[in-house]
């Protein structure tokens, strides 16, 4: 799989024509940047390894974090959206969501209008926004029998909810539920939630590119 990574030249390169300068991320652990280290990969997030081409392309970025583990996707809202839109971001990271598809009393339709309620000020407010969805963990293996139909389910939905969310709010979206290492169980951690530091390193090579994509062409000729 290490050729999903993309080198540091070429993250740099597909970001040169970058115009962001405000970076706000929201979100749960996901976006905290949760991980486990790893043997040959340095122990940088998904998060650090988008902002550091970033920052390649204007040293002046601002960066401000506000991912948090174990919110839902409604304290997401609640205790991050008001500081985020005070930072005046021009791009907004957003992954929420997972902590309600892990739980019971998970609502599909409650989440859809939670994030719909994160992006859609953020981009009234001028900023792109990029969503992520979460690797298919039960494609790997990793998830125990008993437990992987019900989260292969409930983390269907997330993924298909946040794709409407994109979708409806013009968000830059990386598809990562379909993306072949999900069904690698080396990139994930021991807890069987989260990535370890080679997952990180392909999502943050996956961001870039489609960072990259939303780059419009005047801006990066």
């Amino acid at each position: 799989m290490t050729d999903l990574l993309l080198p540091d030249r070429e993250l740099a390169a597909l970001l040169s024509g970058a115009r962001w300068r405000r970076v706000a991320v929201l979100g749960d652990s996901i976006a905290e940047g949760v991980r486990e280290p790893l043997d040959g990969y340095r122990d940088l997030s998904w998060i650090d390894r988008i902002a550091a081409p970033l920052r390649d392309a204007a040293p002046d970025l601002a960066l401000l974090n506000l991912g948090r583990r174990n919110l839902l996707a409604a304290e997401v809202r609640a205790s991050q959206l008001a500081p985020a839109l005070a930072f005046r971001p021009d791009l907004a990271i957003v992954s929420a969501g997972g902590n309600d598809a892990l739980g019971r009393a998970f609502d599909p339709g409650a989440v859809e209008r939670e994030l719909v309620a994160i992006v859609g000020p953020l981009r009234r407010a001028g900023a792109d926004v990029l969503l992520l969805e979460l690797m298919d963990i039960v494609a790997s293996g990793v998830v125990p029998p008993e437990q992987a139909a019900v989260l292969d389910g409930r983390m269907r939905r997330l993924a298909e909810l946040t794709r409407r969310v994109a979708r409806r709010h013009g968000a830059i979206l990386v598809e990562m539920r379909g993306h072949p290492a999900s069904a690698d169980p080396g990139v994930y951690a021991r807890d069987r939630l989260h990535l370890n530091a080679r997952g990180h390193a392909i999502v943050g090579s996956e961001a870039v590119r489609a960072l990259s994509a939303a780059i419009p062409a005047s801006a990066a000729a």
